[in-house]
Parts: structure tokens; C-alpha cells; sequence
């Protein structure tokens, strides 16, 4: 536990609560890891400036460490025991088998789940970029994606190293046990537990090529072709074909260089391989970021903040007379669409376009998420995943030969909160402080901050530095699954952190927002607009943000687990989970988790709250209740009843209406109000609570429970919409008020 507190920090705000992890190293890049492992937690990848660490969150805990045994001449098992053979040679040999041991139960349901392992990998450089496979979030029991059978037992992934170096690493989804960490071998030789000695069963292949650091990786699987499985069919003794990765990275060598290696993984344990690359390809500008379309894995999003997003196929050939027959791809893929951002406001003749900060793939690879520097975001539908998009698609099977079309327009457009001063800092009002001048930290200087810090037109916004990040949710059933995506830009003190919670209904919404159809609140429990996280900056201890990672949630409850694999919860949207994910903030040296406080409730879940609310018996009554005499028809003159409850009316001829002597009248200008004594209208009343006491019981009337029966009689969707469509009119009428229009009516004589 010594990379990472076992306790975090934990602070509440009134929208979210955080819990943040000191690190005391410098972290370059978090990803967490999409499949869960066996025992049913969370793994986190982190680089830093010996290697990475592997974190496993949450699950079963494992056991306690058992104390070495001595003596095995009683005929005690030797099972669960360290077993190491020496030999008499300098070059000993030694032997471990891992059995991690994990407890029955999994860890009680509590608000931060348990660090319960961790494990160091040095590659003697600093790792500055982590790369994961884009599937969606699974248990290892669940693991269907590509067809890869090693997915199940193993995790595979990509990094790069300040030193130039890009690895493949493979190691086991199940966490070390407390035995194989404190083996003697470890402690004797420094060295021994580094990545690629197999001390941790891992293993490590060099893609060799770059001779700068890279700037980005990606890596997927190359899906197996229908005609690979009759084969394997015909030969049933020969095994199936090793599984193999696609591994992309860039670099700044000459203007920009993308290199594409093909790594097949079947290494043994211990062994580490060298791939070269079977691609290349030199840019006219470097790129920024990188990523594989979960999809169609062949293609690869790039990214160039001054020019274009753009699209790579590495399986399509440049050229249809391509020679294909010295390896599996052709020697050089082709581009296939350039997504263009729109242009920044400038002087008149300025013909700049706003700098890109971040794309990501979403809609299983079928559209396009964008992050601009202004704070600017959209949408571009390239495979018509649009819910309004009907057949206007670009990779139909009617444009299959489409080679270097581009888009500019998004599909759906808009800002995050708070970067209304990055759209336009010349017009905002900056106090920037004098040199050497100590401004307290107020919101209202933050926010100048910002102004003063990205006054300057264009050129200030090639500087903004911020991320998308996409966390694809489990599957529900034959269809596809949702997606969270959490957006962020790096400025000032307090960092711009937003979520969607739900892609696809985000969407709609923004649909229906233009063409005027109002937002439906009522798709889902969950809402259907982008929420900012507040308040972050006194969480990160004063760091600057470095990065956001979405995690997808777990379930808590230990009912629901199974073998020790957690499951996801089913119900997205249920307003009791809140967000499906769980925010990672990465600062300098520290990690925060942010997720929602239970009384931060949307406004779907308190308007819903009435049909969620258990079933409560109604107490008695202490509001007031007015009756008139009988069916008399309310006028001036009439006289009410005031009680604490409805009064009865019996068999008899007697009136419970006739006033009694001791009840006292209150009189207003034309009406008038009779407050029965209470033994004539609840024989059980106290006589306290005649005449005028009801007064001192005033608060009560608003503790009073909800009436369920009446609630469920009612249609709150169609009051809502109603009061929506008379806002639109009013608003309409208020804008027509303000044009100064008159209309004018001629009758004919």
C-alpha cells in the first residue's frame, strides 16, 4: 500500500462528495481498465516516473498473509505454501505458484470502495501514456468482445515511455497475492519484480521505430475473419489462432509520424518480444490524440488541434493495385473522412478555425464527439447514428467508395458552463493583478484569472488544454449499450468538468431542443442535460487538473454479486443510483474520485419522489378544514365550520351544524366561521383543542404525508408540458411586444 493511500481524504459538497488520494509521485496518465476483475474489482492503470501501478478497487478482499511454515516433516500440507527449489548453480532456479485467496463475502456496502491491491511495474523510464482496449465495461466472466478467449484471463495493454520506447504488456486479471509480493527473491535483488523478469506472470513486447517520445497511443484487436473459423473447424487437433493486437502511436519526428505495429499475443510469461511496425505514415502536422473505433476496429480517429479530426483505415489500401502479399494489411491505409470545426471569431478577414481539444468516438463508433477550445462541443453524425438521421449515412453501402469527403456542420452544437470567457475574452472585463499584487481567491477572481490568463484572442486558445473521456456501459440484453462521456478544460483554479450521463437520450434532447419540441424530462430517471461538477478545486489541494477518467459503476450490494464478480448495475437510469459513472479527477500527484452526494437529487427524482415514497397510514389531521352548511350555495353571508376533521353524520335528526353554546363564532365583513366544540364532531378529541387552539398546531399542516391516491389519479407529465407550451407562448408574445409589431386588421366595407 505504499503507492497509494489505503485511506483517502474525503470531502462533501453540497452537489458531490470527493475522495482524494495522495500519491507522493508525479502521474502522467490514468485509464482504468474495462474488465472487471475475477473477484470483482475495478483495476486502475497509472503512469508515473518509474514505470505504472495497477490498482485493484473494490471486490473481495484478499485474505490475510499466512505465516511461513517451517517445519513440513508432521505431514502438514504444502498446498497454499511458497514452494522455491535452489539449486547448487549460481543461476538458481525458482519456482512460484500464486494462489491468491479471496474472503467469502465481498466488502460491505460503503461509500469508497476498498484499495485491495496494488502492484509496481518499473520500466526504469517514465510512462507518460496509457493505452486500453475502446470495449465496453464487462466482468472477465462476460467477455465477448472480438472473440478473444485471453480477455478473460488477462489484461492487455499499451504504453509509452519518455525514453521513446512503446510497450506491450499482458498480465493477469487476478490481483497478487500478499505471499507472492513478500517472496525472499524480491527482497534480495532490487530488479527482480521489474516489468518483463515474468516475476508477476507478465509480458512484455518492444514496438520498435520511434526514436522521439511519442505522443499518443491506441490499441485495439484485429477481428478474426469468417473464413478462419471453417478452417479451424477442418483441422479440430490444430488450437486456434493466437489473438492479436493493433497497436498505433504517434510522434513528432519531421512534421508528424503515425507508426502501426501487429503484435500477436502468445508470449510465454517471462519473455519479452520485439515487433517492428508493418505501417508509416508522415503527416503534415503532429497529432495530438489517437483512438480505435470500437466498431470497426480497422479504423482509427486522429486528431490535429490546428487543422482537422480525420479518419485512418489501416485496412483499406491507398491505392486498389496495392500489393498485399508480403503480410496481412497493405503497406499503406488509406484517409477516409476529415472533420472540420468551425471558425473562430475573429476580425472580419480572419479565416482561422477554432483549435480542437479532444475527439472521441461514440454511439458504438458510429458519430463523433468534439471538444473545441472556446468551450465549444458537438457532435458530428458520420454513420447516421442520429435518432433523426433516418438513412443519411456516409458509410452505406451505397458510399462504400468513399475516399476524402469532409463535414464541417455538427449535428448538435453547444457550450460548457462556465467558458462563456473563452468565446469571447476581449469583451469581458479583466482585473488582471500588478506584478508582484496578492489577489484572495474569490469566485469572481477566478473567474478574471481565466479572462487575463486567455485574453489574446486565438493564439491564447491554442494553449487551453482539456480531454473527452468515454466510458461505455454494459449491454443490456441484444442491444447495444449506453455511454457516459465526461468532458473537461484545465482553467484556472477551479477546473471545467462536465458529464453526460447518458449519450444517446443527451442527444435526443439537444434534437428536440432545435426544432423546438422542448426537452422530454420524462425519458428516462436520468436527466437528459450536461451537468458541471462544481467545487473541485479545494479537492485537488490547490494542483491543477491533468486529466478526467468516467468509471462505470458497480453494484454494492453483496446479494448481487456472485463467485465474487460484481455486477453492473442494471438499471442505468434509476433515479436512487444517480450517475451511472464515477468521475477520476487527475491532478499532479494526486487522485480524486467524485461521484454524487445522496441529497444532490435531480429534478426528475424529487418530481417522481411521490410515486417512490413508501406507503405511510395518514396520522390525524391538524390542518384546517372549512365546511359550509349543507348544500347551501356559497354566498356573502354563509358560515363555515372550522374542525380538525370531517365532521359525521348520524341516523338521527339531531344537526351536528346547530351550534352548540360553548362553540366560539368568528365573524368577518359578510362571512362568518363556527368552530365546533370537538366532542360534537370526534368523540375522542381532548377538549384542549376546542375554539381557537387549533392555531398553535399551524406547523403541522405542511408535515403532512403526500396523497399517494391522488398523485397516481394525476397526469404530472401533461401539467408539465402545459406549463412548458404557455412559458414558449408568453415568451413568444413578449418577444413580438419587443419587435414593436402591430397587427393591423382591414374589414371589408
Amino acid at each position: 500500500m505504499a503507492a497509494m493511500q489505503a485511506v483517502p481524504k474525503t470531502r462533501r459538497t453540497p452537489q458531490n462528495t470527493q475522495h482524494t488520494y495522495s500519491l507522493h509521485r508525479r502521474i502522467y496518465d490514468v485509464k482504468t481498465y474495462p474488465v472487471r476483475s475475477p473477484q470483482g474489482a475495478t483495476i486502475l492503470i497509472y503512469g508515473h516516473d518509474n514505470g505504472i501501478t495497477l490498482v485493484w478497487r473494490g471486490g473481495r478482499r484478499l485474505k490475510p498473509p499466512k505465516k511461513p511454515v517451517n517445519d513440513q516433516r508432521n505431514g502438514s500440507s504444502t498446498e497454499d505454501s511458497v514452494v522455491i527449489v535452489d539449486s547448487d548453480d549460481e543461476a538458481s532456479a525458482a519456482t512460484f505458484v500464486d494462489k491468491p485467496e479471496f474472503e467469502e463475502q465481498p466488502t460491505a456496502d460503503a461509500a469508497v470502495p476498498d484499495i485491495v491491491q496494488t502492484l509496481d511495474l518499473a520500466l526504469a523510464s517514465a510512462v507518460a501514456h496509457i493505452a486500453v482496449l475502446p470495449m465496453p465495461s464487462c466482468a472477465a466472466d462476460d467477455v465477448s468482445w472480438s472473440g478473444a478467449k485471453i480477455l478473460a484471463s488477462r489484461m492487455v495493454f499499451a504504453v509509452t515511455c519518455a525514453s521513446s520506447d512503446v510497450y506491450v504488456v499482458t498480465l493477469p486479471l487476478t490481483p497478487p497475492s500478499h505471499e507472492s509480493k513478500e517472496r525472499p527473491e524480491l527482497r534480495k535483488n532490487l530488479l527482480a519484480g521489474n516489468a518483463g523478469t515474468g516475476a508477476w506472470g507478465e509480458t512484455l513486447t518492444l514496438l520498435a521505430g520511434p526514436s522521439r517520445p511519442c505522443g499518443g497511443v491506441a490499441i485495439s484487436l484485429v477481428k478474426p475473419k469468417p473464413g478462419s473459423r471453417s478452417r479451424s473447424a477442418e483441422r479440430p487437433s490444430q488450437a486456434a489462432p493466437p489473438a492479436r493486437a493493433i497497436v498505433a502511436a504517434h510522434s513528432r519526428e519531421a512534421s508528424g509520424t503515425l507508426r502501426l505495429w501487429d503484435v500477436t499475443l502468445d508470449a510465454k510469461p517471462g519473455t519479452t518480444g520485439r515487433v517492428d511496425p508493418f505501417q508509416t505514415e508522415y503527416l503534415p502536422a503532429p497529432l495530438s490524440s489517437i483512438s480505435f473505433n470500437p466498431g470497426h476496429l480497422s479504423q482509427l480517429l486522429t486528431v490535429t488541434p490546428s487543422q482537422a479530426v480525420r479518419i485512418y483505415d489501416y485496412a483499406a489500401a491507398a491505392l486498389p493495385s496495392d500489393d498485399a502479399s508480403e503480410g496481412p494489411f497493405p503497406a499503406q491505409g488509406s484517409w477516409l473522412l476529415s472533420l472540420y470545426p468551425p471558425f473562430a471569431r475573429g476580425p472580419s478577414m480572419s479565416t482561422a478555425r477554432k483549435p480542437i481539444v479532444a475527439a472521441e468516438w461514440i454511439a458504438q463508433g458510429r458519430a463523433i464527439l468534439a471538444l473545441l477550445a472556446d468551450g465549444q462541443w458537438g457532435i458530428w453524425d458520420v454513420d447516421g447514428a442520429s435518432p433523426s438521421a433516418g438513412s443519411n449515412s456516409l458509410f452505406s453501402k451505397a458510399n462504400t467508395g468513399l475516399r476524402g469527403s469532409a463535414i464541417t456542420a455538427f449535428c448538435v452544437s453547444g457550450h460548457l458552463e462556465g467558458t462563456s470567457p473563452l468565446r469571447n475574452p476581449a469583451a469581458q472585463k479583466s482585473t488582471a493583478p500588478a506584478p508582484g499584487e496578492l489577489v484572495p481567491m474569490t469566485p469572481h477572481t477566478r473567474r478574471d484569472a481565466m479572462v487575463s490568463g486567455l485574453a489574446g484572442g486565438l493564439e491564447k486558445l491554442a494553449a487551453v488544454r482539456g480531454g473527452i473521456s468515454v466510458a461505455r456501459l454494459p449491454a443490456q440484453g441484444t442491444g447495444p449499450g449506453e455511454e457516459s462521456a465526461v468532458l473537461w478544460l484545465a482553467g484556472g483554479v477551479d477546473p471545467i468538468v462536465s458529464v453526460i450521463p447518458l449519450v444517446s437520450r443527451f442527444w435526443d434532447s439537444q434534437l428536440r431542443r432545435a426544432v423546438g419540441g422542448g426537452v422530454n424530462l420524462w425519458s428516462g430517471a436520468q436527466p437528459t442535460r450536461m451537468i458541471r461538477l462544481s467545487d473541485l478545486g479545494l479537492g485537488l489541494f490547490g494542483e491543477r487538473c491533468t486529466g478526467a477518467v468516467a468509471l462505470p459503476k458497480t453494484a454494492r450490494n453483496p446479494s448481487a454479486e456472485t463467485n465474487g464478480a460484481s455486477t453492473t448495475s442494471k438499471e442505468h437510469g434509476s433515479s436512487h443510483e444517480g450517475l451511472p459513472i464515477e468521475v477520476l479527477i487527475q491532478a499532479e500527484s494526486r487522485l480524486m474520485f467524485v461521484h454524487e452526494s445522496d441529497d444532490a437529487a435531480s429534478l426528475t427524482t424529487k418530481l417522481l419522489g411521490v410515486r417512490k415514497k413508501p406507503r405511510v397510514e395518514p396520522g390525524p389531521t391538524k390542518a384546517i378544514l372549512a365546511y359550509t352548511r349543507g348544500d347551501k350555495p356559497i354566498s356573502q353571508n354563509t358560515s363555515f365550520e372550522l374542525s380538525f376533521a370531517q365532521p359525521h353524520r348520524p341516523a338521527t335528526n339531531r344537526s351536528l351544524f346547530a351550534r352548540a353554546p360553548s362553540a366560539a363564532r368568528t365573524t368577518t365583513p359578510g362571512v362568518s366561521f363556527d368552530t365546533l366544540p370537538a366532542d360534537e364532531v370526534v368523540t375522542s378529541a381532548p377538549s384542549s383543542q376546542q375554539g381557537l387552539m387549533f392555531i398553535n398546531d399551524l406547523e403541522l399542516a405542511a408535515d403532512q404525508p403526500d396523497n399517494e391516491f391522488e398523485a397516481e389519479g394525476r397526469d404530472i407529465e401533461q401539467e408539465l408540458m402545459d406549463i412548458m407550451e404557455i412559458d414558449r407562448e408568453l415568451e413568444q408574445l413578449e418577444h413580438e411586444r419587443e419587435r414593436g409589431t402591430k397587427r393591423v386588421f382591414f374589414e371589408e366595407g
